[in-house]
Parts: structure tokens; sequence; C-alpha cells
């Protein structure tokens, strides 16, 4: 039996563990050269790798229209092609790019674009809703978020979406948002055993939202890859966010705090990455972590943590002990 958590209030059922679809959207780049995807992309394993996702358990993927300039949703679209009722998509909205040169080109809160923008994502995607709509701008004020929430309400009435939520890692921001949504129901921020928000999940049990963890993996630094990356890749020119790499390797520190916590997190025969999703499981009942796969072979060792669960008791509070001085004073 595949493990399950709640979609936050929705009482949508998703599999534990998503499949995050940053990195099968390709390349797409910033005025000034900066790479915002992870490389070149194979469609064809990307779509082999989504079936093997459904085949596994997976039923949560998120993407988002800027995720190759929409060539992540499409590739989506093409994959649930006949298994739509099997899956549950989460996608973003805010973030600008051009489909044709795959260029970002800023952002944009508004409430028009966040209707226009869902409108082209269900064309990409080939479905006529999505399970959750979240907005894409991690800093974007607060009132300017709340702009939207009756926007975001509409497009539930409508039955364009059935929820909604924001990728922000600012507990207050967390907080005022599903305070005012009342289908706001899943927080999306970072979260990993190196990188843990306390007051972010305290907002989730709050307001009864889902916690979906991006960088579940520390983008790659949690799988134990020592191999460097690419130019076209995010992590070859990493912006001041992504402190993991540094010139498209591990940034030493980090690289050093993982084989500190290795022993612990593989202690009872899993792999390194399985260990990781195994503590965000052991964190908290509303974690899902949403790990980027790209080849079947990682959908196949990423997802077996389904089977294998959260991390034993004594494994996680070892890991914790080893990370005491990362966590905040206080976090629970």
């Amino acid at each position: 039996m595949t493990m399950t958590r709640t979609l936050g209030r929705s009482g949508i059922e998703v599999s534990a563990i998503g499949m995050g679809c940053w990195a099968i959207g390709g390349p797409l780049w910033g005025d000034d050269g900066q790479p915002f995807g992870w490389g070149e992309v194979d469609d064809d394993e990307s779509v082999r790798t989504i079936h093997r996702a459904l085949d596994l358990g997976v039923t949560l993927f998120d993407t988002a229209s800027n995720y190759g300039a929409g060539h992540s949703e499409r590739i989506l679209g093409r994959a649930l092609a006949g298994r739509r009722d099997s899956a549950v998509i989460a996608t973003k909205f805010g973030n600008v790019s051009d489909e044709a040169t795959r260029r970002a080109l800023g952002t944009d809160a508004s409430p028009a674009f966040a209707v226009r923008s869902l409108e082209d994502s269900l064309r990409r995607l080939g479905t006529d809703h999505v399970e959750l709509y979240q907005l894409h701008i991690n800093a974007l004020p607060v009132p300017a978020a709340l702009d939207l929430v009756a926007t975001l309400e509409d497009l539930v009435d409508q039955g364009k979406i059935r929820s909604y939520g924001w990728s922000t890692d600012d507990p207050a921001s967390a907080e005022a948002f599903a305070a005012a949504g009342a289908r706001c129901v899943a927080i999306q921020h970072d979260e990993s055993v190196l990188s843990d928000n306390a007051a972010v999940l305290a907002v989730c049990d709050r307001h009864d939202l889902a916690s979906l963890n991006r960088g579940p993996l520390a983008m790659g630094l949690l799988t134990g890859s020592t191999r460097a990356v690419g130019a076209d890749d995010v992590r070859g020119r990493a912006p001041e966010w992504l402190h993991w790499f540094t010139d498209g390797r591990p940034t030493p520190r980090w690289a050093a705090r993982v084989e500190q916590v290795r022993a612990a997190l593989t202690a009872d025969g899993r792999t390194l990455a399985q260990g990781a999703l195994g503590w965000l499981l052991a964190r908290s009942p509303r974690t899902v972590p949403i790990p980027g796969l790209r080849t079947v072979a990682q959908a196949e060792e990423n997802l077996a943590t389904l089977e294998l669960g959260p991390l034993a008791p004594d494994a996680y509070a070892e890991v914790e002990r080893l990370l005491a001085d990362l966590r905040p004073v206080g976090a629970a």
C-alpha cells in the first residue's frame, strides 16, 4: 500500500512523495545568461519517468508555467494523456517567460495575469483543471498576494482549480495568505534535512495546510553525487539563493555536513537520498517532498522511500543531534 497524505484542508489525497517537474522543463535563460533550468533533457525519458512514477504509486506532480518556458507542462500533459484521472496536478504562476525564446521575462503578480497564465497552463497540460494553483513569487509583498485571493477563489468556483497556495519561505507571508484564503491548502517551501523551516511548518499546523517540500534533496547535494554540472544547469552558475553548489560542484562546507549525517541517514540500508526523504516523512505528518526526477532510475530510487517509510526514530534523533547547530533555537 503506497503511503499517502492529505493536501491540507482540501481533503485531496496524494502520495506522500510527489514528483517535481522543474528538471524536465529543460533550459530557461535570464537576460544575462543566467541559467534557470537543469540543462538539456530527453523528453522521451521524461515521459517514461512520469509513467514509472505513476506505476510506483505517485499521484502528485508539481510543475510551473515557467519551467522550461512551459515545456515541463507540455511534457507532463503528454505523459498524462489517458491517465489524467490518476494524477493530482500542481502548477504555479507569477514568473513570466517566452515559450519561443525560452527567456525569463520577470514577474507579474496581477490578478489578470493569474487568470491568463492558468489558461495557458491548462492548454499546455491538456486538461480543464488543476488540483493546486500556486503563487510562484517567493518574496512578493503580502498586500499584493492578498490582492489575488478573490481571483483565486473565483477560479475555484469556476472549477478550473480545486485549491491554491503560495510557494514562499516566509512564515509571515504564509500566515497572512492562509488566513485570508478559505481554499488555500498548501505552502510550498524549501525544506530538507539541511534546511529545516520550523516556522512555516508551524503555520501549516495552525491552518491545516500541506507542506510541499521543494529542494528535498538540496538540489542534488543529498544524492551524494560529486560530478560537475554543465554551464546550462542552474547549479553551474548558482544564483545567490542556491548555496549548495559553487561553480557547478558541491560547496565544500555543505558537502561536509552531508558526510556528517550519511551514516545515520543510511543506517537501515537506505541510499542517502532515501534517507533524506525518509527524514522529511518523519519530520511532520504534513510534509510532502517533491524531489525532481528526470530518469527512470531516479524515480525508482527515490520513490522506493514510499515503501521504506519515515526514518526510524533513533536515526532521526541522531541526525538532529548532529545538525543541532542548523536548527533554530526553540524550533519544534
